[in-house]
């Protein structure tokens, strides 16, 4: 039996805390046993790790770098005993290798990283780089995620590259003309959406935009913004200030916001800076075409013209442009969503990614016995 101990900042409603909580519930119980451990608190995703009998740690985290906090991990850590240690995202892969720095015979560890993470300061950076001999793999869920840490000084052999896993959403409990009734939409409404937080990263002024550039060719067409975050009243007060805040539909956090993704037309996302979307594969996988920007891991999923578009990140008139496409091509809307979502199936499944995990880790093991 395999002993994996997860380490991650919270187990909140979010995309790197899904991806974990599934591998975790999906890694086969007569090879794997999986401990997860939260640095902050716990979240929605327990409920699911309980479900299926893993159990869960919290250390409840007081500040950025809380020393307490590292030397409850590295006691947990001796307790426990795991063989493979995994962390995830900034905090948890510099807390768990702190936490295992002069510890003759420490576990495997293996760090995840989910983003090109050009929003890292100069101390985060330069923490990350030393604390790389502490590191026996780094995985990156996309190759630009690779390679941007390939360019931090990261060694490429010591990398490997396992995209996000995918599950269809679940068909919603409302129906399209519950979720146009909710939003105050006439019936012929024409549905764009975008699902995430509402953070600058997101570039959202564009798309607001290019609404007001639609909704003068193309009235029917409304944006739906699901999720929240801190450019909520900014991106209120711009939509009013460009005179589109009819058009623009504010739908706040909700927890079947990938299931509203069956009921949509297009999905759009305008972002400067991916890991690999998790609301892009999500809106793929319930067959929808999509529009999105031009950066280096929204092409590991979308090949334009094929799944759908993909447009400069600030070019407003793109997004504008390929959506009255879709309106005068019905069929061509079909076509490109179809082949979204084969291609999800097909490569992006999350068996996919539990077992390209579950071998790594078999391997890092086998690495580890034969010293």
């Amino acid at each position: 039996m395999i002993k994996l101990q997860i380490v991650i900042p919270t187990l909140d409603r979010s995309g790197a805390e899904k991806q974990f909580a599934l591998l975790a519930a999906g890694l086969p119980s007569d090879e794997f046993e999986v401990q997860v451990v939260t640095l902050n608190r716990l979240g929605p995703y327990a409920e699911l790790l309980a479900d299926h009998g893993i159990p869960v740690i919290s250390l409840e985290k007081r500040f950025r770098l809380d020393p307490r906090t590292i030397w409850q991990l590295r006691r947990e850590m001796v307790r426990f005993s795991p063989q493979v240690v995994l962390s995830c995202l900034f905090s948890a892969n510099a807390a768990t290798r702190l936490a295992t720095r002069r510890w003759p015979g420490h576990p495997r560890i293996l760090v995840s990283e989910r983003c090109v993470d050009s929003w890292k300061s100069g101390w985060q950076l330069a923490l990350d780089r030393w604390l790389q001999p502490a590191t026996d793999r780094l995985i990156a869920n996309s190759g630009s995620v690779a390679d941007f840490y390939a360019g931090q000084g990261f060694p490429r052999d010591r990398m490997t590259v396992i995209p996000n896993g995918v599950t269809v959403p679940r068909r919603p409990e409302w129906t399209r003309q519950d979720l146009l009734r909710a939003a105050g939409l006439p019936e012929d409404a024409w549905l764009a959406a975008y699902v995430g937080r509402l953070a600058p990263q997101k570039n959202l002024k564009t798309l607001i935009w290019s609404m007001q550039l639609l909704r003068q060719a193309a009235p029917r067409v409304h944006l739906l913004l699901i999720g929240d975050g801190p450019q909520r009243d900014d991106l209120m007060l711009y939509a009013q200030d460009v005179e589109v805040r009819d058009h623009v539909h504010f739908l706040g956090h909700r927890p079947d916001a990938a299931s509203l993704l069956h009921l949509i037309d297009v999905f759009w996302l305008g972002s400067e800076f991916e890991g690999m979307s998790n609301s892009l594969m999500e809106a793929m996988a319930c067959g929808r075409p999509v529009i999105v920007s031009d950066i280096p891991p929204n092409r590991e999923l979308v090949r334009h013209g094929t799944e759908g578009w993909l447009v400069s990140p600030h070019d407003s008139m793109g997004f504008a442009q390929f959506t009255q496409k879709l309106l005068q091509e019905p069929e061509l809307g079909v076509q490109l969503g179809t082949a979204g979502a084969t291609r999800m199936q097909s490569e992006f499944s999350m068996d996919a990614m539990i077992g390209r995990y579950a071998a790594l880790i078999r391997e890092q093991v086998a690495q580890a016995s034969c010293k």
